[in-house]
């Protein structure tokens, strides 16, 4: 394997977001009294998940701030469905208990004690740095983990060339044709390694074709597979 850093994003590539998330909405709802006997609460969330999609979009690409997208999807989605709570305080209880709520996929610590022997694992994220760490930390990964960077820290998020120079300037020794990074999402993670110039893994778990300008160097159908994707791309 020729690749000594490798730059894991980490929701839905190492952790199960999508099971923190509906977790974490559902106890937020349960801490602000709003989930009663009337409310659909499989709508309210399918609702809710569509509006911190577009958000998340709007964020990465520099037309909402942060601050912004956290209470914004509350606030956004408890207008949709006539829910009178206060959105600062439903992002506050989110955020607390989503970094208690922590599902690793399937391979996630054998992968990372894995690559950790033989070069550098760090973490590259766009979701809120405290939180991360904090998720990172109950998730048991952190033993083989270098660094953590995240666009909050760093203030550009990916794909944004600058986000990388500052995440690979986090690392103990960055050789660009020795660097990958291994992300679930083709609009930041790998679009963002073709814009700086190093390989990519696509984690593919429910084989989405790739319908974007992005171009992955492998592509991964589960954490398993993620090692002998590497492999292929230059001899040992």
């Amino acid at each position: 394997m020729k690749h000594r850093l490798f730059l894991f994003d980490l929701d839905d590539t190492l952790l199960d977001f999508r099971a923190s998330e509906r977790l974490s909405f559902v106890r937020t709802l349960e801490a602000l009294g709003a989930d009663g006997p009337v409310l659909n609460p499989d709508a309210l969330f399918a609702d809710y998940q569509t509006i911190n999609l577009a958000l998340w979009k709007a964020f990465e690409l520099g037309t909402v701030t942060k601050d912004f997208l956290k209470v914004e999807r509350f606030r956004k989605a408890f207008e949709v469905h006539g829910i009178e709570r206060d959105p600062q305080q439903a992002s506050a209880l989110y955020l607390e208990a989503l970094a208690d709520t922590v599902v690793l996929l399937d391979g996630a610590v054998q992968l990372c004690e894995t690559l950790a022997a033989v070069g550098e694992i760090g973490i590259i994220t766009n979701g809120v740095h405290q939180i991360q760490t904090r998720r990172i930390a109950a998730s048991g990964l952190d033993a083989h983990i270098s660094f953590v960077a995240t666009s909050e820290a760093c203030g550009f998020a990916k794909p944004d060339v600058r986000f990388f120079e500052y995440a690979t300037g986090m690392a103990r020794r960055f050789v660009r044709e020795e660097t990958v990074i291994v992300g679930d999402r083709l609009d930041a993670d790998i679009l963002g390694a073709n814009r700086f110039g190093i390989d990519s893994c696509w984690f593919n778990p429910d084989g989405s074709p790739n319908n974007s300008h992005a171009v992955p160097d492998c592509e991964a159908a589960s954490l398993h597979e993620v090692i002998p994707a590497l492999r292929e791309l230059a001899p040992a």
